[in-house]
């Protein structure tokens, strides 16, 4: 597995269609916005290569110490033969040192893909990722907060998009629950 910093026109065209095909609508950030975070630095946007080619995209958002994985997807054809193991394993080493952590959707309410939430946190914590007994409401989602080998509480986190989006976006995000309540 190659972790390669997206840099061509090619390797932009192929993790934008993965993008708009692999997360839903209402959880997506508009492309050429993150473009630009990254192109701030604030933002890595990596192009995965297995084999010589792609097989994947990862988008992190990143502030001092702390990493956030926005978005992890791994082309559907190579789904289900470990690529997305080592993909997250290649990042975790990359990050190793900062605070590397994630969203995904609750399994703790009901929704029509339960069945699906469940089996992405189960490849998570395969994977060496714990929850942080954090939640939030980002943008009109219930989102548990899952870490590698960090703890973090809700200012730390919410920081992340303080960072790269601003105060007002920030303090859209709200906390349902955390451990030090």
């Amino acid at each position: 597995m190659q972790l390669v910093k997206a840099t061509t026109r090619a390797q932009w065209k192929e993790i934008h269609a993965l993008y708009e095909s692999a997360f839903p609508e209402c959880e997506k950030k508009p492309f050429w916005l993150i473009r630009i975070k990254n192109k701030q630095g604030k933002a890595d946007m990596w192009y995965l290569k297995e084999n010589d080619t792609f097989a994947g995209l990862a988008i992190t958002m990143n502030a001092k110490n702390l990493v956030l994985l926005d978005y992890f997807a791994i082309d559907d054809k190579l789904r289900g033969k470990g690529v997305g193991s080592e993909a997250l394993k290649a990042l975790q080493t990359y990050y190793s040192g900062r605070q590397f952590f994630l969203e995904i959707e609750s399994v703790y309410e009901d929704c029509e893909n339960l069945n699906q939430r469940q089996r992405r946190k189960q490849f998570y914590e395969k994977n060496g990722m714990t929850e942080m007994k954090l939640m939030v409401h980002l943008f009109g989602t219930n989102m548990e907060v899952l870490g590698y080998g960090c703890r973090l509480d809700f200012e730390e986190y919410r920081s992340v998009y303080r960072h790269a989006y601003g105060k007002r976006l920030a303090n859209k995000i709200k906390r349902v629950y955390n451990s030090t309540q």
